[in-house]
């Protein structure tokens, strides 16, 4: 259905994704009342909702295999490093095929591009329902397919974004959607364990929802900040449902799985966890940027760098309270993930605002490509194998199935700590980033005017800015 909406926007919209000059505006903070929209505020409103609706479905497809993990660890009678291995080839083939799509996003029409990426999603994920037990293999070829379709999607829809709107109103939109991801991932949580418990078939859960960068020393180590990130919420979505069922069974507070369907309980809680802590985590990591933004230049990244080091605590906590109380772990995750949430939208506005317009595609998809090549490509699949290795080293018990998987998730505080120590030093060099391209824009030449020719582009006093040397962008 998100594929019919995308169509029924039209070619005709009047948006060219990839005019230079009219993309431009965003940089500019009072664009928004000098520039005339490149199509009409609803049909504008219309895109965005329509992309936060697929951005919605992605990532609630891409957490219920997290959500009914267990289940699918009994059905196939897999270890957790094999487990891991579903979310690793879906997030490599994402990081591979992310170029490609940012390469195309950056020259071609993005609408089609997403269009045909979304067909192949649709198509490989209900797929992924229908293997059966012999053929594990299966399931993580068509988990890599499901890859493309994510791939051409995260790749392009936020510089769309980026080209509708600008100033507040796009720092608004960029937040916007990427509350749907966590919301998203929440809901995948929730949904499928219910589907998977109710039908007593963990595939059913599955069939519910079908320039020269490197010289922008922001977006370098930003893009760092972001692989810790990933590395991160990947390891942390991907095996708390399950570590906080290994938790109950070790208390004696739950039986453990032996059968399917296994106990939903905590995928429930988890999944709503995660939808509450990205809304509010979100929301009020695009509040601070705005309240902050006119007096310190390089909040940004600061917000980023003090969400994740003020996660890392709790994230211990959250580790080691699951042995002695249910209650506490979840007050804990529930702070964790909020200051984790508090990056989303505020990441996005980084770089949107340090590269070109018409680079844009290709700088996300490069940092897309990092992120998860660095990040949740690896990262439930490493902890999976220091799990398993700490389980070989004594007899296999519950309690010890637990106590596995706790020490392995001792990783993921010191990642935050080295991800906040990435946004600092991104706030160093963000500022000089920022009036780097506000002149390079300045300088950009102007269309001659005719009957048919924009208007030329005026910034404002605001954004006429020092230029920065050794930034190189071929426009």
């Amino acid at each position: 259905s998100s594929t019919v909406v995308l169509l029924s926007l039209g070619s005709g919209s009047g948006l060219p994704y990839n005019s230079f000059v009219d993309s431009v505006s965003s940089l500019t903070p009072t664009a928004e009342d000098k520039e005339k929209p490149a199509i009409s505020p609803r049909r504008s409103y219309v895109a965005v909702a329509v992309l936060c609706y697929v951005n919605l479905l992605n990532y609630s497809e891409r957490y219920t295999i997290a959500g009914v993990l267990p289940d699918i660890q009994t059905f196939f009678d897999i270890s957790d490093s094999m487990a891991a291995l579903i979310q690793t080839v879906f997030i490599s083939s994402f990081l591979l095929l992310a170029p490609v799509f940012g390469y195309l996003g950056d020259r071609y029409n993005r609408k089609y591009i997403m269009i045909g990426g979304l067909s192949v999603w649709l198509v490989t994920a209900a797929g992924s329902s229908l293997v059966t037990k012999s053929y594990f293999w299966l399931l993580m070829l068509l988990r890599a397919m499901v890859g493309i379709g994510e791939a051409s999607y995260s790749t392009i829809a936020p510089t769309i974004i980026g080209d509708l709107f600008v100033g507040t109103r796009r720092s608004a939109m960029i937040c916007l959607f990427y509350i749907c991801i966590p919301v998203g991932s929440g809901l995948g949580y929730i949904t499928g364990a219910g589907v998977a418990h109710l039908t007593g078939d963990w595939r059913w859960a599955l069939r519910v929802r079908t320039l020269s960068l490197t010289d922008i020393k922001s977006y370098v180590w930003s893009s760092l900040g972001v692989t810790a990130t990933s590395f991160l919420t990947g390891a942390l979505a991907f095996w708390a449902p399950t570590f906080l069922s290994r938790a109950q069974v070790s208390q004696g507070l739950q039986l453990p799985c032996v059968k399917e369907p296994c106990n939903p309980t905590d995928s429930y809680i988890f999944g709503a966890v995660t939808v509450v802590t990205g809304v509010l985590g979100a929301f009020l990591g695009s509040c601070l940027s705005r309240w902050f933004g006119k007096r310190i230049p390089n909040v940004d990244p600061l917000i980023c760098a003090i969400g994740l080091v003020g996660s890392a605590p709790c994230l211990f906590f959250t580790i080691f309270a699951a042995s002695k109380s249910i209650t506490a772990t979840y007050v804990f995750i529930f702070f964790a993930e909020m200051l984790i949430s508090l990056n989303w939208a505020v990441m996005a506005d980084i770089l949107l605002s340090i590269v070109i317009p018409t680079r844009r595609s290709t700088a996300e998809a490069l940092q897309i490509s990092v992120c998860h090549l660095l990040g949740d490509a690896g990262s439930p699949y490493f902890v999976g194998l220091i799990s398993d290795a700490i389980r070989k080293s004594e007899p296999a018990t519950h309690d010890w199935s637990f106590r596995s998987l706790q020490y392995s998730l001792v990783v993921c505080p010191f990642v935050a700590i080295v991800g906040g120590l990435f946004f600092f030093v991104t706030s160093l060099y963000i500022t000089e980033d920022r009036k780097a391209l506000a002149k390079l824009v300045e300088g950009a030449p102007q269309p001659q005017q005719g009957a048919n020719s924009e208007p030329p582009i005026e910034l404002s006093n605001k954004d006429k800015r020092n230029p920065k040397n050794n930034v190189s962008v071929n426009i």
